[in-house]
């Protein structure tokens, strides 16, 4: 039978490569690890590692168990902490994944009044979901997702939170900053920012370039958007950002908003959860914070 140290051991081998410092994560001797991958091969009657110098590589059926280790290990922890949480009279841990880079700032504010008014519950941020967090919720690695982008499923329900405006930015000395509303063929010599993440998550090339086949003369993946805006700002490219995000760094750097074509994009900002979990107390008073403050964020002031 397979046991959850042998799920550890695989997981440790394949984070850190050598035996020796899989070892010490596990606060092993490099000699009991060794006996304990030996015992689990003899007792498998697979090989599970092909060593290589140093370094250790997973056979394919290491993969299997790796994959396995990577599903049920997660799931194994939260359980440990959530009955953590209800040995100290807490409700649970509300665990929140991320699917959009700018929703930090809003996320922030609905915390905040969470922990204040449901202080019996502990919430975690997990932010190595984000872009790949539906597959997080149906494996109950999260509890909730914040997603622009629902993927419909059985199992899966989406509670909307508020909708918003996505605009391009641009430096207040661009030849685009006098533009009123945004064209397709505007955008053909320029270097787009974006988030790295796939293409066909980027409304500005679904439903706003791709239609009318135009391409911009380069995309360039940034991660933090102070990097991208600072990169706009300098003219080194041009974004696209939730107006209401827009609207604040536009108060502090030399940027101007745009309009994406004669109606903009919009775009909806919604909660996924499992259907099991849409009774849950503390998940309604989440969702119902998270629509307060997303109303109140978003909202557009001229």
């Amino acid at each position: 039978m397979i046991e959850h140290s042998h799920l550890q051991i695989i997981h440790a081998l394949n984070t850190h490569g050598t035996l020796t410092e899989a070892a010490n994560s596990l606060c092993l001797t490099q000699s009991a690890l060794s006996h304990q991958i030996r015992y689990l091969e003899k007792k498998l009657a697979l090989s599970l590692w092909q060593r290589e110098g140093r370094c250790l590589r997973l056979t394919r059926a290491g993969h299997l168990l790796l994959q396995t280790a990577e599903q049920v290990l997660p799931v194994l922890s939260q359980t440990e902490k959530t009955l953590k949480a209800y040995s100290e009279g807490k409700q649970g841990i509300l665990r929140v994944g991320v699917e959009c880079y700018p929703c930090y700032e809003w996320l922030t504010g609905v915390v905040g009044r969470f922990l204040q008014a449901m202080p019996d519950v502990e919430i975690d941020i997990i932010n190595k979901f984000q872009f790949s967090g539906l597959e997080g919720l149906l494996n109950h690695h999260i509890d909730v997702l914040i997603t622009p982008d629902p993927v419909r499923k059985e199992a899966i329900i989406y509670e909307p939170l508020a909708e918003y405006e996505t605009v391009l930015v641009v430096s207040t000395k661009h030849p685009l900053a006098t533009t009123k509303i945004l064209k397709p063929e505007h955008l053909g010599n320029e270097t787009l920012l974006t988030f790295p993440v796939p293409e066909k998550r980027l409304d500005i090339l679904t439903r706003f370039l791709n239609p009318a086949q135009v391409k911009p003369e380069k995309l360039k993946g940034i991660a933090s958007i102070d990097l991208m805006l600072q990169l706009a700002s300098l003219q080194r490219g041009v974004c696209v950002l939730p107006r209401w995000l827009a609207d604040n760094y536009c108060k502090t750097l030399p940027l101007k908003i745009i309009r994406i074509g004669k109606t903009g994009i919009h775009k909806e900002l919604l909660v996924a959860l499992r259907k099991t979990d849409q009774n849950i107390a503390y998940i309604e008073k989440f969702i119902q914070f998270g629509k307060t403050v997303a109303k109140r964020t978003f909202q557009h002031k001229s």
